[in-house]
């Protein structure tokens, strides 16, 4: 059986004051680092439109198991100060590690929603939604993530209390007015709450590959 492929979700706030290298952190090592880890397929960074986290970062990998691989844990024995830095002023971090399924159309758009499914996932409600929407002008694709709790270790800033591991779907559309609107339409078929996203940039391995 094929192994579905794997997400790892970060989103996070940070202080107007660190800001600046934050993004340069970001842009200049840390998306190239991680996407050169064996199993990974693409870093893609987001910026909030109407979100609780401003900065959220979106890894794609060929399965889960590229988060228990060796090569996944030697990257941590090798951050760098600037990692260490930039890791320990995010703000209110969220980190899961996730499953993804029910993949509905192709390709990514500039805006992302994102919606928290609240009470789980009712798998026939998705389908049934999804395929409502497939015609609709400006809608690239949606997925499901659920988040594995083992593998969704906490980041140095985020609260290890309260982690709930609820089911999000991304809504991926052509511009911003068709994500939220279709957002709000999916929120209330699917008991939702939602964030809003555009897009930063995104780094493929195939990219890495051709220098």
């Amino acid at each position: 059986m094929t192994q579905p492929h794997g997400m790892l979700f970060v989103a996070t706030n940070i202080d107007a004051a660190d800001e600046a290298d934050f993004n340069q952190w970001y842009d200049h090592e840390h998306v190239e680092e991680r996407v050169a880890i064996s199993g990974f397929l693409s870093g893609t960074r987001y910026q909030a439109v109407d979100a609780e986290r401003k900065y959220l970062g979106l890894y794609e990998t060929a399965s889960l198991e590229a988060f228990t691989s060796a090569d996944y844990h030697a990257a941590f024995t090798r951050q760098t100060e600037w990692s260490v830095k930039n890791l320990n002023k995010m703000v209110n971090p969220m980190r899961r590690v996730c499953a993804i399924s029910h993949q509905h159309g192709q390709g990514s758009g500039s805006h992302l929603a994102v919606l928290t499914l609240k009470a789980g996932i009712d798998v026939a409600s998705l389908g049934i939604w999804q395929n409502s929407v497939q015609q609709t002008p400006g809608y690239i694709a949606s997925r499901l993530l659920t988040p594995d709790p083992t593998l969704s270790s906490p980041l140095p800033r985020e609260t290890s209390a309260t982690r709930p591991m609820h089911p999000m779907l991304l809504l991926s559309c052509r511009d911003a007015q068709v994500c939220k609107t279709l957002a709000a339409d999916a929120a209330q078929a699917l008991n939702a709450d939602v964030q809003l996203y555009s897009l930063s940039w995104q780094l493929t391995k195939q990219e890495m590959a051709h220098g």
